[in-house]
């Protein structure tokens, strides 16, 4: 069992804005980022101003010279770089790799473990800047969705709790919905949130990140605390007249906004029906015109 007090030697693999951030975070705790690939010329500047003190070479080297191995790579490149270090002898037995992806477990991990590595899924659950504003909101406290052998537990919870973390287990089979779950949260709200300000601007107003700061933070401080009873708005209310009026002034201006706006008010009104804010009686001229608007888009 490792000891997870102990300062470790750390090599990213991966100086994006995930792996430089995470690797600054864990200097300022006591260990030591002791090398780091950085390939573009963007991770080579981040890795410059964060891991200052951290040689700049080949995966092979950084590998060689850590004990804890954080792979901060793509999704999609996970897998083919873990096989790469295994197959060419990069990795030990009893070395920690780690990788910060939030959709793969420890499955992905496999041919390090094959060559005696100790795999680790260690997702920070939240949105990268590169920057050391991160480490200030590491420093606030954010959750990790960690995947972890039995003998790596220990090590895994002290690893989080020098990031100041909190730890979530997730079980290997569920890594990819935790993972949609963050996507479809943090992601697409990302989307939702740069749509409204663009059909704000359409609608004549020249600031709308003012119009929408206060409304948007208490709808998510009220939607976290409150659930479904947060909902608010026309669809909340089975204003069939109203939400008529918003496809057509989308259509004419944003037709790619329609989609998405009936993906959404019709999940709203399933959420609401369901919490029985709404009933189906009175949700019905609704519903019709959800579904009039959807098979024109069909047709169209």
């Amino acid at each position: 069992m490792h000891n997870a007090v102990t300062s470790r030697n750390i090599g990213v693999i991966g100086a994006g804005r995930v792996g430089a951030v995470l690797g600054a975070a864990l200097e300022r705790a006591g260990h030591t980022v002791v090398a780091a690939v950085a390939v573009s010329a963007a991770s080579k500047s981040r890795a410059q101003a964060l891991l200052p003190h951290a040689r700049l070479v080949p995966a092979d080297e950084v590998t060689a010279a850590a004990d804890l191995v954080i792979l901060a790579v793509p999704d999609d490149a996970l897998a083919a770089l873990v096989t790469g270090l295994a197959e060419t002898g990069a990795l030990r037995p009893g070395q920690i790799v780690a990788h910060t992806s939030g959709a793969h477990g420890l499955a992905v991990l496999a041919p390090g473990a094959a060559a005696g590595a100790f795999p680790l899924a260690l997702h920070p659950a939240m949105t990268f800047t590169g920057t050391e504003a991160d480490l200030d909101r590491l420093a606030a406290g954010i959750s990790f969705g960690v995947t972890a052998p039995e003998e790596l537990r220990a090590f895994a919870e002290g690893l989080v709790r020098d990031l100041h973390g909190v730890i979530e287990w997730i079980e290997e089979e569920r890594r990819p919905l935790y993972h949609a779950a963050l996507a479809h949260g943090a992601n697409h709200l990302a989307t939702l949130v740069a749509e409204a300000m663009d059909r704000l601007r359409d609608a004549g107003v020249h600031q709308p990140e003012r119009v929408l700061a206060p409304l948007l933070g208490a709808a998510l401080d009220n939607t976290l605390r409150l659930g479904d009873a947060a909902i608010t708005g026309p669809v909340s209310r089975g204003d069939a007249g109203t939400v008529r009026k918003h496809l057509r002034a989308l259509d004419a201006v944003a037709p790619g906004s329609v989609p998405p706006y009936l993906a959404l008010a019709r999940r709203t009104a399933d959420r609401v029906i369901a919490a029985g804010r709404l009933r189906p009686q009175d949700a019905a001229p609704l519903l019709d015109v959800l579904a009039d608007a959807s098979s024109k888009e069909r047709i169209a």
